[in-house]
C-alpha cells in the first residue's frame, strides 16, 4: 500500500515537474515559446476531424495530458498532443476500446517497470486486428461474387438473355 501511495506521489511530482518545466521554458512573447509550435482546440479539431468537445473528452479521462490552459481558458497544445492524438485514432480505429487505450497509456509511464504488460495488450490488439482483416476478407471476396453475379444479371436484362445462374458467374457458396 505505501509503494502504491509512493507511485501515485511520484506520478503526480513528474506531471507537475512537466508543466513547470513546459511554463518556465515558454514565458517568452506572451507566455509562449517562439521555438514550440502551438496549436489552438480549433486547429486539432481540424487537423484530426474531430469536434473539440472530444478532445476537452480526452483531456478529462485523462489521453490528452499536460494540455496547457492560459488565463483566459484556452487550451495550447504542442507536438506532444499530436502525437498522442494520432497514437489514440489509431488504437480507436483498429478497435480498442478507450479503457485499453488508457490502460495502456497509463503503462507507458513506467515502460521499464511494465514493458511486458505493453507488448502483451499490443500483441493481443495486433492478433485481433489480423482476425478482423481475415473476416473483412472473407466478406470482401463475397461482395465481389455478388457484383459479378448482379453484374451479368444487369447485362441479361438490357441484352434480353437469359438470367445467368451464380455457378455461371464464378460464384461460390461458402458455410459462414
Amino acid at each position: 500500500n505505501v509503494t502504491k501511495i509512493l507511485s501515485l506521489q511520484f506520478h503526480f511530482l513528474k506531471v507537475y515537474f512537466k508543466k513547470l518545466f513546459y511554463y518556465s521554458n515558454s514565458i517568452v512573447q506572451g507566455g509562449f515559446s517562439m521555438e514550440q509550435q502551438t496549436y489552438t482546440i480549433r486547429e486539432m479539431s481540424e487537423r484530426f476531424g474531430l469536434p473539440a468537445s472530444t478532445l476537452r473528452y480526452y483531456e478529462e479521462i485523462g489521453l490528452l495530458t499536460d494540455v496547457i490552459h492560459t488565463e483566459s481558458k484556452k487550451r495550447i497544445y504542442t507536438q506532444q498532443h499530436i502525437d498522442c492524438m494520432t497514437a489514440i485514432l489509431c488504437f480507436k480505429r483498429t478497435g480498442l476500446p478507450i479503457a485499453g487505450i488508457q490502460e495502456f497509456f497509463r503503462l507507458e509511464d513506467d515502460i521499464p517497470g511494465n514493458i511486458d504488460q505493453m507488448v502483451a495488450i499490443l500483441e493481443e490488439h495486433e492478433q485481433n486486428i489480423r482476425e478482423k482483416i481475415e473476416r473483412m476478407e472473407s466478406d470482401l471476396e463475397h461482395i465481389q461474387q455478388k457484383v459479378r453475379y448482379y453484374s451479368a444479371v444487369r447485362d441479361a436484362i438490357k441484352n434480353g438473355d437469359e438470367m445467368p445462374s451464380w455457378d455461371s458467374c464464378g460464384c461460390e457458396e461458402k458455410a459462414q
